[in-house]
């Protein structure tokens, strides 16, 4: 059952019992580490281990499935079959739009994401959802998914499109991720 973020005190122990780092910044790394290419899938596992636990766990299963529980903030798993059949599209980064984020903690919450000394994940994560349309980091979020097929006015249009192109993250997928998203596009 996941835990009430209101209600209930967030967790520092996996669902298997094991003592685990919560801050906010081990959680960020986590997230910057899956999204590099340049790292292979079992070094990924083994960073991710070392960064999350305190103690080397003995079922490494166990271990990387408690992290994906912890980072997704207690919610259930999605299998890798439901993952494949969505589209997911990135909309931010920690590394490209950390400046923004920063700005954004401290517009909107007075939260200095580099003096702060702990932040649980949990509750970072609620307040990063939560950011309002009034910071710049949401509005670049808005112009990076905006659907530019839905805009009638031709200037406006150009106006987003310009945004659209000016906000885009760098395209971090390899030649071969590339080549199969090529393929796919044709099934």
């Amino acid at each position: 059952m996941k835990k009430n973020i209101i209600l209930d005190k967030l967790p520092q122990f996996t669902p298997t019992g094991l003592k685990i780092r919560t801050n906010f910044r081990e959680s960020i790394k986590f997230e910057l580490l899956m999204q590099n290419n340049n790292i292979k899938i079992l070094d990924k596992l083994s960073i991710a281990i070392n960064l999350f636990y305190y103690k080397i766990p003995n079922n490494i299963d166990n271990a990387i499935n408690d992290i994906l529980w912890f980072y997704k903030g207690g919610n259930e798993l999605t299998t890798s079959q439901e993952y494949e059949k969505k589209e997911y599209k990135q909309v931010y980064s920690y590394e490209f739009d950390a400046e923004y984020i920063y700005s954004a903690f401290i517009q909107e919450y007075k939260i200095d994401l580099n003096n702060i000394k702990y932040l649980h994940w949990w509750k970072f994560k609620s307040l990063m959802d939560n950011l309002s349309d009034n910071t710049q980091f949401v509005k670049i979020m808005g112009y990076r998914t905006i659907n530019l097929n839905n805009i009638k006015d031709k200037e406006e249009k150009a106006r987003y499109k310009k945004l659209k192109k000016l906000y885009a993250l760098p395209d971090m997928r390899t030649k071969e991720q590339k080549e199969a998203d090529f393929g796919r596009a044709f099934w």
